[in-house]
């Protein structure tokens, strides 16, 4: 049995219409995913799934935190997640994806859904994840190793230093 198998809708037992599905999503989610880049989290999920005659619309509602370690102190902290995404799936002759529409062979009896959730979540990770985009404060300790001379030591310690990166070109001569 997969770990991942609690993830999958039976389709072809539902009827027409409206359906709810949650699911939750721990740590050991991420592990089951090759070079995952996320190790903890804590989330839940509510999939509205839509039943139709010609496709399904599915309505991925996640909320919660995942660990992860800021860009700027190197701490880890959880950083607190809440994703709204939408999936369409529609039949055809064969299985592909575009996207936002997984194609899937008519009369499919079921859909794993973990490998949508694994990438709505990873897609939602920021480019640059610090304490405040949680509204945390960065590990004051850390800081003081990257902050600026200037900062240290004060602009009015600071040597006085040209107005202008031309200005050391003045002292050279060219021969026309």
């Amino acid at each position: 049995m997969d770990a991942l198998d609690h993830f999958t809708i039976p389709v072809s037992g539902l009827r027409m219409g409206q359906h709810t599905f949650n699911f939750k999503v721990e740590s050991d989610f991420f592990s089951h995913f090759e070079g995952s880049l996320l190790q903890q989290g804590d989330l839940t999920v509510q999939l509205d799934f839509d039943k139709r005659s010609d496709m399904w619309e599915l309505h991925f509602h996640i909320r919660g935190l995942v660990g992860t370690q800021c860009d700027r102190c190197l701490e880890d902290f959880s950083l607190p997640m809440q994703i709204e995404e939408q999936l369409l799936v529609k039949f055809a002759e064969e299985e592909w994806e575009d996207d936002a529409v997984v194609y899937v062979l008519a009369g499919t009896p079921q859909l794993n859904v973990a490998r949508f959730i694994y990438e709505f979540i990873n897609l939602a990770v920021p480019m640059v994840k610090t304490h405040s985009t949680a509204g945390e404060a960065c590990n004051p300790e850390m800081l003081k190793f990257i902050r600026s001379e200037e900062d240290v030591a004060g602009p009015e310690d600071q040597p006085e230093s040209s107005s202008s990166v031309w200005d050391a070109l003045k002292g050279f001569k060219f021969d026309n």
